[in-house]
C-alpha cells in the first residue's frame, strides 16, 4: 500500500529524553491502517518502525532504545532502528520499517519499505562447502536461518533425534499447553520455509558419534554424514526423577513437543495433577494445567518458589499469585514413590493423582561432545 503522508507530527512533539546517563528516544505509538508504528527519535534523526516484537508481539513502545536499537520489555529481543534487523534472541524475524521525511519542522511518515533479499557474498567459493548443524532447536534454526540471512549458499544440514521441525518450546509450558492458541502459533517456520531456503532437515535423525579427524557425523543407523563445519547445537535434557513409580506412563516430564501433546492428551481425562517442583517449569505447568479447570498440587523441597533465584519477596508473591488462581503448594516436602493414583510424600502425606509432572531442572546434552573428546567449557 502506498500513501503519501499516513502520519504528521512535529518534531518538537517528540522530545528526546536522557536516562541512566545514555541519550535514549522517547517513543511514541501511532495506528496507521492495520499497522501500529513507534516513532522514536535519537537527535535530530527519527525511525519508524513496527511497534510490537517479532517473538511474541511485546510491546516496544515500552523498551529501552539503546544507541541505534530498541528492545523489548518482555524478553530483550534487539531490533536495529535503521533496518528493522532482529540482533539478539529470542526474535527471530525482523520488525518492519517505514520511510520518514523531515520538513518545516514536521515528521511525515511515508511509505513501508520492501525488504532488500540477501545478497549472494562475493567469497563464496572460500566458504565451507556443507555446514552440518547437530541439533533441531530454536539454536540450530536461528544458525541456519541467519547463514542464509547473511548470503551463505552452500549446504546446510540439519539433524534432530526430535521428528518435529524446530519449534517455539517456551509455548509448551504455557499458551499451547494450556490450549489458549492452537497448533500453528508453535512451529518456528512452516515445511516451505526451509525448502525455499535449501535447508536439509533430517529430523528422527539422532547424531551418535561426531568423527572429528575424518570430519564426519554418524547417525542412528550407520550413515555417515560429511561436514566442513560442524555447529553442536544440543541444548539440555530434563532431570529424572528416580522415585520408586518414577517409571510409569502417567508420570511424564516437559521438553519436547511429543511430551508436551503426551500430557495434553492425559489432562483430557485427569481430574488432579501433581506438579514436582517449583521453579520455571514445574510453575509454567501449574498454571497452563489450572487453565484447562484441572486441580493443581505442587510438591518441592523449598520453603517458597522460585525463592533460590529471586529471594523471598518475590518467591511470597509467586506463590500467593498462584494460590489465588486455585494452585495448592506442598512445599519443604519432597515426593517419595508414585503409586498409580497417588503421590506419597516423604513427610508421610498422600496426594491423589491422575497425572504426575516432573520438573526438577535441565542438565545440557554433552555426551556426544565429549565422546569426540571435544573442549567443554
Amino acid at each position: 500500500m502506498q500513501l503519501r503522508d499516513w502520519w504528521r507530527i512535529a518534531l518538537l512533539e517528540l522530545p528526546t529524553g536522557v536516562i541512566l546517563g545514555a541519550i535514549l528516544g522517547i517513543v511514541g505509538v501511532v495506528r496507521i491502517a492495520v499497522w501500529q508504528i513507534l516513532l522514536v527519535r535519537r537527535g535530530r534523526e527519527v525511525f519508524a518502525v513496527g511497534a510490537q516484537c517479532t517473538h511474541y508481539q511485546g510491546p516496544l513502545a515500552e523498551g529501552l532504545v539503546v544507541g541505534d536499537t530498541v528492545r523489548c520489555p518482555w524478553h530483550h529481543a534487539c531490533f536495529d532502528l535503521r533496518t528493522g534487523e532482529a540482533l539478539r534472541a529470542p526474535a527471530l524475524s525482523p520488525i518492519a520499517c517505514w520511510d520518514v521525511e523531515q520538513r518545516d519542522g514536521m515528521i511525515s511518515v511515508r511509505s513501508k519499505r520492501k525488504r532488500p533479499k540477501p545478497k549472494p557474498r562475493d567469497n563464496a567459493t572460500v566458504e565451507p562447502g556443507k555446514i552440518v548443524i547437530i541439533g533441531g532447536g530454536a539454536t540450530g534454526f536461528a544458525a541456519a536461518q541467519m547463514l542464509r540471512r547473511n548470503g551463505y549458499q552452500n549446504s546446510i544440514v540439519m539433524l534432530s533425534s526430535d521428528d518435529a521441525l524446530p519449534y517455539d518450546r517456551p509455548n509448551l509450558s504455557k499458551d499451547y499447553l494450556a490450549g489458549t492458541i492452537p497448533f500453528d502459533y508453535v512451529p518456528l517456520r512452516d515445511e516451505g520455509f526451509y525448502a525455499d531456503n535449501s535447508i536439509d532437515t533430517r529430523m528422527g535423525q539422532p547424531a551418535e558419534q561426531v568423527d572429528i579427524r575424518a570430519r564426519e557425523v554418524i547417525v542412528a543407523g550407520g550413515d555417515k554424514i560429511p561436514y566442513d563445519w560442524l555447529l553442536l547445537a544440543t541444548g539440555a535434557e530434563p532431570v529424572r526423577l528416580t522415585i520408586p513409580g518414577a517409571d510409569q506412563p502417567h508420570v511424564r516430564t516437559l521438553r519436547s513437543l511429543a511430551d508436551c501433546q503426551a500430557i495434553i492428551e492425559r489432562a483430557k481425562a485427569a481430574r488432579r495433577v501433581v506438579v514436582i517442583g517449583a521453579s520455571f517449569i514445574g510453575l509454567e505447568v501449574a498454571a497452563a494445567l489450572r487453565t484447562r479447570n484441572l486441580e493443581v498440587h505442587v510438591v518441592a523441597p523449598d520453603k517458597r518458589p522460585m525463592e533460590r533465584i529471586l529471594g523471598p519477596d518475590i518467591g511470597n508473591f509467586v506463590r500467593a499469585l498462584h494460590e489465588e488462581h486455585g494452585v495448592v503448594f506442598h512445599l519443604e516436602d519432597k515426593g517419595a514413590a508414585i503409586d498409580e493414583n497417588a503421590v506419597r510424600l516423604e513427610k508421610g502425606g498422600t496426594i491423589e493423582a491422575d497425572l504426575v509432572v516432573v520438573g526438577i531442572g535441565v542438565r545440557p546434552r554433552l555426551e556426544l561432545a565429549e565422546k569426540a573428546r571435544a573442549t567443554v567449557a
